[in-house]
């Protein structure tokens, strides 16, 4: 990949909605130079952008990580299997051990989830046991990584990153009209406004109304995720560790500023933290566990699940080399 590839990417990845146009001073290049690269990556299934439930979801609705334990030989149908439903966003299988499979699951409220995990998950064929966590605060999470491929000039023209909740109403019905955007935006998040608006019957005025209220309140946040190409990280681990309550509010200064972390959270259960790193390879598991003892010294760390292949990332399908193949749209809104 060329270096402008990783500053296109890392550039959307700071205002994944902004026109060539906007991009092509700041990266030295012309709009249509931008627009080609992206059509190869996108088409390649190197990068895209989507838009994925923003900070006022975590608030108002519920997020869960479900720990899958499976019968021998039935993992990779399993995930295949869950991968189609809707609730299950991302499906990551795991090296042999305490879990087989991890999976990140979206639902609007509590009855969706339980009705989700005993009516429809736990009674698939292969499946001998399930943990659920409940995100109970997320501190870091996957719209906030970054490539780190601009330097500091080019990241102060670009602005503030998109994503900030400006209004205080997370919790305002969407009516059809959302529904219908945010399914096409999931999709693809680069749809211009006119697109949206010949798609969903409506003015490109209103659409631009109505996503400045969705990102606004909290409700969406547009992200640019990438295959392990682009990041030079392909290995991908998840910590469970106890701290003493009293420093649980103090995690999203010790381990989420870390440049690896893609996901930091407080959750229910005997192990109250949940940590995702990616790392250049195995050996750096246990650097960087060590790291976060330093950092935290009344962390323990209780299980390390080291992720072998993730075959859904926020309703994004992925091969075996972690490009994406198709969507299959996810609806916890």
């Amino acid at each position: 990949m060329s270096e402008l590839d990783l500053a296109l990417v890392h550039a959307l990845q700071v205002q994944p909605r902004a026109s060539w146009s906007e991009l092509a001073p700041l990266l030295g290049v012309t709009a249509s130079t931008l627009a080609r690269r992206w059509e190869r990556l996108s088409a390649e299934g190197l990068a895209w952008v989507y838009a994925s439930p923003g900070r006022a979801f975590s608030r108002t609705r519920c997020t869960a990580f479900v720990l899958l334990r499976c019968r021998p030989g039935t993992r990779r149908r399993l995930a295949e299997r869950v991968s189609a439903f809707e609730e299950v966003v991302t499906v990551e299988l795991t090296a042999p051990g305490s879990v087989d499979l991890l999976l990140d699951v979206l639902t609007p409220d509590m009855r969706s989830l339980t009705r989700f995990l005993t009516e429809r998950l736990e009674v698939l064929p292969g499946v001998s046991a399930t943990e659920c966590l409940f995100a109970t605060s997320l501190y870091a999470e996957g719209s906030r990584w970054r490539l780190h491929s601009l330097d500091s000039a080019q990241l102060s023209a670009l602005g503030p990153a998109v994503g900030g909740v400006r209004e205080a109403d997370p919790s305002a019905e969407l009516d059809h009209l959302d529904h219908a955007l945010l399914d096409l935006l999931v999709c693809d998040g680069r749809l211009g406004l006119a697109v949206l608006a010949e798609r969903t019957d409506t003015s490109a005025a209103t659409v631009r109304r109505r996503l400045r209220r969705l990102t606004d309140s909290g409700v969406l946040v547009f992200r640019c995720d990438m295959a392990p190409r682009l990041t030079g990280l392909p290995v991908s681990v998840t910590f469970r560790g106890r701290v003493p309550a009293r420093d649980l509010n103090t995690l999203h200064r010790t381990l989420a500023p870390l440049p690896e972390c893609r996901l930091v959270a407080a959750v229910t259960g005997t192990s109250a933290v949940l940590a995702t790193y990616w790392l250049r390879d195995i050996g750096e598991i246990q650097h960087r566990e060590t790291a976060l003892c330093a950092r935290l010294p009344s962390l323990m760390i209780t299980d390390r699940i080291v992720g072998l292949r993730t075959v859904k990332r926020m309703g994004h399908l992925l091969d075996g080399d972690g490009r994406r193949t198709g969507t299959r749209p996810m609806r916890p809104w």
